[in-house]
């Protein structure tokens, strides 16, 4: 295993750290696989319980630990042929019996409706956390949840659906999972559905909350690749997601760019970047302009950063290695000199040597 070393020639003390936290956490918990759903009745729990019904045919040692009150016959038929371990009930409120659970020890545990709440008095108030209980034991967890019931996607979803869940779960259990599972409606399923309340969700509405969910899934991909990498001594440089840089000038049409470079940012859970090459000899008809789009800049959240150098291009294209950039925003004038035709623009330079990055150009 290869260690990343300081300019002194000795391994980096952090680089070393964060690798043997990462080969704890790799240790010391059991696989938890989620199935996710993007809105209730996609059928997350057959997919769960049939992947259950599978293991226990391979030979795997399953039980079910959890289900919920009602799903539907179809869901539950694969549910027959594994042991179940009965539920805590409490005035009503069930709960997983995690003491029998540990007791029993199986390889595998079937656990529905993570969102769950348990009844007062149990061994944790969330359902949540009896799973965390259980992964710590050694024991491997297939769980579900449907997005709305992940913390930090609350207000995505109520803005689509209206309705926001009291139960919930932190992302940090979902981003920390081995594999996230996206269960799609079946084709014969309705454009728009119905929610388990009864509340009708539009088609475009789902669609959206589909590529949420997505979008999700490839975060936890993005973090299962950075605990590897971390586990096995690869530096790391940057992550999959998208990183758009803007490349402002007095003249460029900023504006346009940063909204562009915004939707696409928080479309793909990206970073939006911008910087301006500070050049000599600007007239302060342009330094007011830069100032204003640094303001645009800042408005859209933006991180905004000063280049320095005589060459633009090379400063530009050495910014954006240096953050793992994706994409490059740019603004070019349609009407070419004669010098430009002849020689070739800074812009025909920039596509020529942004090897590896895609360039959009906004005339102006």
């Amino acid at each position: 295993m290869g260690q990343e070393p300081t300019r002194s020639g000795r391994p980096d003390p952090d680089a070393l750290l964060r690798r043997v936290q990462a080969a704890e956490r790799s240790a010391r918990r059991a696989p938890l696989k989620i199935f996710l759903g993007y809105a209730p009745g996609v059928g997350k729990s057959f997919r769960m319980l049939d992947e259950a019904r599978r293991r226990h045919e391979r030979g795997e040692d399953v039980v079910v630990g959890g289900l919920q009150a009602e799903i539907p016959a179809g869901a539950a038929a694969p549910a027959r042929v594994l042991e179940t371990i009965p539920m805590l009930d409490a005035d009503g409120i069930r709960a997983l019996d995690v003491a029998r659970i540990l007791a029993r020890r199986p390889q595998v545990c079937v656990v529905d409706g993570l969102a769950h709440d348990n009844p007062p008095g149990s061994r944790h108030p969330k359902r949540y956390q009896d799973v965390e209980d259980l992964l710590d034991a050694g024991i491997a967890v297939i769980t579900s949840i449907n997005l709305e019931f992940i913390a930090e996607e609350q207000a995505f979803v109520e803005g689509l659906t209206g309705r926001r869940r009291a139960s919930t779960v932190p992302r940090r259990l979902i981003d920390g999972a081995d594999e996230v599972v996206v269960v799609d409606a079946p084709p014969a399923a309705p454009a728009g559905a119905a929610g388990e309340d009864g509340l009708a969700v539009p088609a475009r509405s789902l669609s959206l909350l589909r590529e949420r969910a997505l979008l999700l899934t490839a975060d936890v991909v993005e973090r299962q690749l950075e605990a590897y990498l971390e586990l096995h001594g690869v530096p790391l440089t940057w992550g999959t997601q998208e990183r758009i840089l803007v490349c402002m000038t007095p003249r460029a049409n900023a504006a346009a760019m940063l909204a562009s470079g915004r939707r696409n940012a928080d479309r793909f859970h990206g970073e939006l970047l911008a910087v301006y090459v500070n050049q000599p000899h600007l007239t302060e008809e342009d330094r007011s302009a830069l100032a204003r789009n640094v303001l645009l800049a800042r408005a859209q959240h933006a991180r905004v950063e000063t280049l320095e150098g005589r060459d633009p291009i090379g400063a530009i294209l050495d910014f954006a290695a240096a953050e793992g950039v994706t994409q490059l925003y740019v603004g070019h004038n349609l009407r070419r000199t004669w010098r430009s035709v002849l020689t070739g623009s800074l812009l025909d330079r920039l596509i020529d040597e942004a090897e590896g990055l895609d360039v959009r150009v906004f005339p102006h």
